[in-house]
């Protein structure tokens, strides 16, 4: 019940709304981590989960919605409402949308992050890259040396990083950088760096970054990934500043 009986017997105010929205939110979560709701599975029916959690249908509605929102259930038309396969790249989607509207000391703070978890991955790279992955890094980072169009450029700046991501072997790491990495995102960044005069500078950093991917090197590609993002981090600061 959303109503209870107060400690002086009286009876209690019902919960504000969104505390309620919040609890069912938590208990739809907990049936798909306890196994009790599959990835790829249709929830029961509205009037059921709520007879089932005990909270009513405009509460569970609303949390049905936000966990769609989210990314965690999908509305099929017609069908229902089914749990989605838990994909990274799908749970994290909205990482590209905070990536794409941020201004100012957002954009420093998304660098920040970019810098820890790309220096990880490139990292991890250098440990884990196959021959195959190794030619495509190595196929985008040429294309960049061998062209002045800035829009071809971001294309392969962004692939080359895609392509260290996917090597790291990790699916959650590759799918929140590819967020933080959104191609309106980069190009915002990637004009202003290039009016600076720094394309000389980014493809140096870009061929340290191959270097240790080639040497199979984990510190000192985590160093050159490190030292790449920082420089644009720099970079940015000093605009924010003036």
């Amino acid at each position: 019940m959303e109503a209870g009986t107060g400690t002086d017997g009286g009876q209690e105010a019902a919960p504000r709304k969104g505390t309620v929205t919040q609890r069912a939110i938590e208990r739809i979560k907990g049936m798909i981590a306890e196994g009790r709701l599959e990835p790829g599975g249709r929830l029961p029916t509205e009037r059921d989960l709520a007879a089932d959690l005990g909270i009513s249908r405009s509460s569970v509605r609303e949390a049905i919605r936000a966990l769609t929102v989210l990314g965690v259930l999908e509305a099929r038309h017609g069908s229902g409402i089914y749990v989605t396969r838990l994909e990274a790249a799908d749970l994290l989607e909205s990482f590209g949308v905070v990536a794409d509207l941020s201004k100012g000391g957002r954009l420093v703070e998304l660098l920040e992050v970019r810098r820890v978890l790309e220096s990880a991955a490139t990292a991890l790279a250098a440990a884990r890259i196959t021959p195959e992955q190794l030619a495509e890094v190595e196929k985008h980072l040429t294309a960049m040396d061998t062209t002045d169009d800035p829009d071809v450029i971001l294309a392969h700046d962004l692939a080359f990083h895609r392509a260290i991501a996917v090597a790291a072997g990790n699916e959650t790491l590759a799918a929140i950088l590819e967020g933080l990495s959104s191609r309106t995102f980069r190009a915002r960044v990637w004009r202003g760096y290039q009016e600076a005069g720094a394309i000389p500078r980014t493809r140096r950093e870009h061929a340290a970054i191959h270097q240790a991917l080639t040497a199979r090197d984990p510190e000192a590609a985590r160093a050159a990934a490190a030292a790449h993002v920082g420089e644009v981090e720099r970079w940015l600061r000093g605009r924010l500043a003036q």
